[in-house]
Parts: C-alpha cells; sequence; structure tokens
C-alpha cells in the first residue's frame, strides 16, 4: 500500500515539466526560479507552481541568499524515488513473468486438448 508521501511523490514527478525542472536543477545546481524560467518553455508562474509540487514531494528545497530565493535537488529524495521506481519495476517484472507463466500453461493445456 501506498502512502500519502508515496503518492505525492508520484504525483511531483509525473508531470513531464516538473521532470524537467528536476533535470535542470540536477545539472545546474542551486539556480533562482527566474533562472529556470528562461531555460523551460514555460512561464516564470508555471516554474514557481512546478516548484511548489516539488517541495511538497520533498525532491525540492530552497534557500534565501540575499534577495533571491535558490532552489536545490533534495538528493537523498531523488534517491528515494529512484529506488521505489526499480522496487516497482522488480514488482511488475515479477507479476508479468507470472501472468505469462499461467498463460503458457493455458495455451499448452488447451493444445493438448485439441490432441484428444
Amino acid at each position: 500500500m501506498t502512502t500519502d508521501i508515496d503518492d505525492e511523490l508520484w504525483s511531483a514527478i509525473a508531470d513531464p515539466s516538473r521532470r524537467r525542472v528536476i533535470d535542470l536543477l540536477v545539472s545546474n545546481g542551486d539556480v533562482s526560479a527566474s533562472w529556470l524560467a528562461g531555460h523551460v518553455p514555460f512561464s516564470r508562474q508555471a516554474v514557481s507552481k512546478h516548484l511548489v509540487v516539488l517541495e511538497q514531494a520533498g525532491l525540492v528545497s530552497r534557500r534565501k541568499q540575499g534577495r533571491e530565493v535558490l532552489y536545490q535537488v533534495e538528493a537523498h529524495r531523488l534517491d528515494q524515488a529512484t529506488r521505489a521506481m526499480a522496487d516497482l519495476a522488480a514488482q511488475w517484472d515479477r507479476r508479468l513473468t507470472t501472468i505469462k507463466r499461467l498463460a503458457e500453461a493455458a495455451h499448452a493445456e488447451a493444445k493438448k486438448k485439441r490432441r484428444l
């Protein structure tokens, strides 16, 4: 069962625009929302909204430096997200393997019945 925190994480990274913001933060370190807005095809207001969602999910944090607010990726949370995605992929691999085995068994049984 997923928790509300996991739901926030999945919701945050589901959006391609937010993934682009994360990519820019990973590549460029601490940057302002204005800097980000200059490097994405959406408005400064949209960048700010995406940053709020990412911050709520724990993927991004901010700090004030003079008059600017700088954003940075929370590496530990990004690592948690990566591990969660790998775990989910492994679960689906197991499920798909089971489905494949059941389908092959059903096919073999049907083929056997046709020969009788």
